[in-house]
C-alpha cells in the first residue's frame, strides 16, 4: 500500500478541525490529532508546521468556506445576511474557533493575520464596487454584518434565555428572520 500524503493531510486538517473546536488552541492536542487522524505527529509538524499554524489554517479555512465566499453587493444586505445565517448555522464550529481565538489572543495578533487581513480587505473592495461610498463604511459595514450574524450562535445560552423558547430550531428561524428584517431596515438607510 502506498502512502497517500494528501489523504493524510485531508484527515489530519479534519481532525484538528474538530480538535480545536472542542477544546481551543491550548486545550487541544498533537497526541489527540495524530491519533484521530490515523497519522504521525511528524506528519503534523511536516504538513502544517506547529500547532498555532495548524490552527491558523484551521480558523482560515472555515472563514474562506462560510465567508469569503459571498457575493458582498450592500444591494443585497439581507439576502446576504440570510445566507451568512444559514453557513454559520451549518458550521458552528467555527463561532466556536472564533470565540477560542478570542479568548486565548485578546486583541494581540492571530495565526495566519496578514492572509486573513487581505481576505477582509477584498471583501470591502468588493463592497466598494458595488457601489458602498467610502471604505471606512464598507469595513463598519461588514463589521456590523457579522456580527449581527455570528452572536446568534456564539451564545447559545442568552437565546434560549432571552428567547424564552422550548424548541431551539423555533428559535433559530425566528432570529433568522429579525436579522434579515434588521438587515432590511440598514439597507433603506444606505
Amino acid at each position: 500500500m502506498t502512502y497517500d500524503a494528501e489523504a493524510t493531510r485531508q484527515r489530519i486538517f479534519a481532525a484538528a478541525s474538530a480538535e480545536f473546536a472542542e477544546h481551543g488552541l491550548a486545550g487541544a492536542r498533537i497526541e489527540r490529532i495524530a491519533t484521530a487522524a490515523r497519522a504521525n505527529k511528524q506528519a503534523i509538524y511536516l504538513y502544517f508546521g506547529n500547532k498555532e499554524k495548524l490552527f491558523g489554517a484551521v480558523v482560515a479555512a472555515q472563514l474562506q468556506e462560510i465567508c469569503h465566499t459571498l457575493d458582498l453587493d450592500p444591494r443585497k444586505l439581507p439576502e446576504i445576511a440570510g445566507q451568512l445565517f444559514d453557513r454559520y448555522q451549518e458550521s458552528p464550529d467555527l463561532v466556536r474557533l472564533l470565540l477560542w481565538e478570542a479568548l486565548e489572543s485578546g486583541d494581540g495578533p492571530v495565526p495566519g493575520e496578514e492572509e486573513r487581513v487581505e481576505g477582509y480587505r477584498a471583501n470591502v473592495r468588493a463592497l466598494m464596487e458595488a457601489g458602498m461610498p467610502d471604505e471606512r463604511r464598507a469595513r463598519d459595514w461588514l463589521f456590523t454584518l457579522i456580527g449581527l450574524v455570528a452572536w446568534n450562535f456564539s451564545v447559545p445560552q442568552l437565546r434560549r434565555l432571552i428567547l424564552d423558547e422550548p424548541d431551539p430550531a423555533e428559535a433559530l428561524a425566528r432570529r433568522r428572520a429579525a436579522v434579515i428584517e434588521l438587515a432590511t431596515a440598514i439597507a433603506d438607510r444606505l
